[in-house]
Order: structure tokens, then sequence, then C-alpha cells
């Protein structure tokens, strides 16, 4: 597995390709990376069979930050993920992600419907009506950022419950910590406030999506509420839903995905 980069959209984006199979691009959440995603343990690659494209996103991790905040909105993230795909001649896909990646996913889907097979729905975000409060408080987060760094949101970040599947994993706030210092203060900055520009697409585009869905949500995370997850499944016309509230229930994940997959 050889990590490479190519220039898209204006941006440089690093990417991993690896595995057999049908062609899965996935999308990690915001504020996350190639790298530190895998220290959540959402899922093993290795226990699914399709050749998966995986990259930093605009911003995000070794991939090139760029200055308009409309850059960042899901949309514009799914037109990078087509370009990337057309660079390395994917016409059909698996869409698939977690949080901004689930986004991004809904929008490729929208956008070029005759390229994405399937979609892979990971912890789907706040969306619509309720996008706007999760906007506000990414601004204030970026701004306190911008003033005083990272510690203080590291230091909320230690005051917060974590999602339920997790509530007994003594690491997860370590991880969260470790994966916020390992920011430059700037760039991260630069895309929490990017991250205000985004919302799902509308409720008419996504029921106009017909190809199957596995939606996989988890409880107890206002960021990622099961709200959202469940009106998904009602919007969607071929969607199947699952949600985890232990670790246990989590730990299914990469089967599901591997079924869903190889269906």
């Amino acid at each position: 597995m050889t990590e490479t980069s190519t220039l898209v959209r204006h941006a440089e984006l690093f990417y991993v390709q690896a595995g057999y199979g049908p062609d899965l691009i996935w999308g990690h959440g915001l504020t996350q990376t190639r790298a530190n995603e895998e220290s959540l343990g959402l899922l093993d690659w290795s226990g699914i069979a399709a050749r998966v494209l995986r990259y930093d996103a605009r911003g995000h991790g070794l991939s090139q930050s760029t200055p308009e905040l409309a850059g960042y909105s899901w949309e514009e993230l799914a037109r990078d993920q087509l370009a990337l795909a057309d660079h390395l001649d994917i016409d059909h896909y698996i869409a698939a992600g977690a949080s901004m990646g689930c986004g991004t996913a809904l929008h490729a889907a929208v956008l070029a419907p005759h390229r994405v097979a399937r979609l892979v729905l990971v912890i789907p975000p706040t969306g619509w009506e309720t996008r706007a409060v999760q906007a506000d408080q990414w601004l204030t987060t970026a701004r306190v950022i911008e003033s005083k760094g990272v510690e203080p949101i590291i230091a909320a970040m230690e005051e917060t419950a974590p999602p339920d599947p997790f509530a007994d994993n003594a690491e997860w706030r370590d991880r969260q910590a470790a994966a916020t210092r390992s920011w430059d203060p700037k760039r991260l900055a630069l895309v929490l406030a990017g991250a205000t520009t985004a919302n799902l697409p509308d409720r008419e585009q996504i029921k106009s999506i017909t190809v199957p869905s596995l939606i996989l949500a988890w409880t107890g995370d206002p960021i990622h509420p099961v709200s959202t997850a469940e009106e998904l499944a009602e919007l969607l016309p071929d969607a199947s839903l699952y949600l985890a509230s232990t670790a246990a229930e989590l730990a299914t994940w990469t089967d599901r995905v591997a079924a869903f997959v190889a269906t």
C-alpha cells in the first residue's frame, strides 16, 4: 500500500488504495485524517472485500489547505472525490464515509448518480434544520482556537460524554486529545470554519437516490444524532439502518459493511 498524491481542483490530495473487489471510496470525518481515524476502530478494512481508496480530504492530514471556506462544504468535497475518482479511472464505485464523509457521499450520489453504485453512510451528522446550531458551535470553536489554541477545546472535550459505544473505553478522550494536538491550529480553525458552509442535500434530492444504502449510526452523540440517521432511512428508497449503543454492537459494523459490499 503506497501513499501518493495528486492535484485535485487546485488542492493536492494524499491517498492510499488497497484491496481487491469493487471500488469503494471512503471519506473520513471532520478534523479526522486517514492516520488518526484508524485509532477509532470503526471498520477493519482487511475484513472487507473491496478495492478501498482512502484519502485525506481538502485541508485535512497531509492534503493541502485552501483559503475559501466554501471549498469545505460537503458538496465541494464531493466534487473533490469525483475528480479524484476520475484521476484514478474509477467509473462506478461505492461511496462511503463517516460524518463529513457521509455528507460527501450523499452529495456525490446527487451530483453523479450514474457513478455511485451503493452508499455506506456511517454516523450521519447534523443536517437540514439542525445544522445551524452545529455550525454556530464549529464557528465558536474555530474562533477559540484562533485566539487561544487547542488546549481550551481539549479541556471542554474532556467534560463531554463520549458516544455510547465508547462509554467504557478509557482511551477515548486520550485519543481525541492526541488527534486534536496533532493539528496545526490555523489549519484546524480553517476547516472548522469551513464546516459552517456544509449541509446535507435537500430532502427531495435524497429521495431521488435509488441505490442500496447501508446506514450505521451510534447513540449518545448530539453531533451525530440518531434523528438524522432515521430520517435518511425514511428518505432513501432502499436503505437499511443499524444502531450501535454498545461496543459489541459497534464491533458488528465491519461484518455488516462486508456483507453489504458482497451482495
